[in-house]
């Protein structure tokens, strides 16, 4: 098992895709702390962690609010007596938009949203990590040069993510922690069923990967808990590319 006796927090795993990266670190052997806003969807997911003989524990936190996330880690690591994995993939609130049109209030909000909720799950996890030499801090979204229409504060906030990403790698890798973010060119299991241009949306995605296929929510569990690994141990600072050959680095 690649994270036997690792203890993992998941912030924003009542999501399709924190719950399928709780998953895969369950499957792998961590101990796995579930946070997000919605309770139903957090039951699910540890419901779904049980039913495969593991453990998870849920826990409604706002990852936006610092005393929250403070208390939380707090507690967790009180518990649990270590935090080895934070992966933060909660959403930003976007409003996508062209932006001759978006709102300054509306634009501004996914890089706000972005940066406190890295900033605070990421430092609260660090002030465990550090006395003990190790830990690995993961992110979900991901940047590049590529840039398309309509987007709003989003692309932006993907970008300040990317240099958050670099400056804590730069400040915790001196301790042991890595900092890590995961790409994808868009998870097509996500598209609700009855979303408008549902297929016309996959088909575009899937055209625009070298491979002709997209990454599915399990790839990015397996990844997820490859590089929260050991086997990982000289990833930092980086991101780490499941997009298919959609973005090329």
């Amino acid at each position: 098992m690649l994270l036997e006796n690792k203890v993992a927090l998941v912030y924003g795993a009542g999501g399709a895709v924190g719950a399928a990266v709780a998953r895969a670190f369950a499957r792998e052997g961590a101990r796995v702390f579930l946070a997000g806003r919605t309770r139903a969807k957090l039951a699910q997911t540890a419901a779904d962690i049980r039913a495969m003989g593991a453990a998870a524990q849920e826990s409604v936190v706002d990852a936006l609010d610092q005393r929250a996330v403070d208390a939380y880690v707090d507690a967790v690591a009180m518990q649990a007596g270590s935090i080895d994995i934070s992966f933060n993939l909660i959403s930003y609130g976007e409003v996508q938009k062209p932006l001759m049109e978006i709102a300054l209030e509306d634009f501004l909000q996914p890089v706000t949203n972005a940066m406190r909720t890295h900033f605070l799950t990421t430092r609260a996890a660090a002030r465990h990590m550090i006395p003990r030499g190790s830990g690995v801090i993961l992110s979900f979204g991901g940047s590049g040069p590529q840039a398309v229409p309509g987007m709003g504060g989003f692309k932006i906030a993907l970008d300040a993510m990317e240099g958050l990403r670099r400056q804590w790698a730069c400040e915790l890798g001196q301790h042991g922690i890595r900092v890590v973010t995961l790409k994808t060119a868009g998870i097509t299991e996500t598209l609700p069923e009855n979303m408008p241009g549902r297929n016309e949306i996959i088909h575009s995605i899937r055209q625009a990967a070298l491979l002709k296929w997209t990454a599915a929510l399990a790839d990015v569990g397996n990844v997820a808990a490859f590089v929260a690994s050991d086997q990982a141990r000289t990833m930092t600072s980086t991101e780490v590319n499941i997009t298919c050959g959609a973005l090329v680095d």
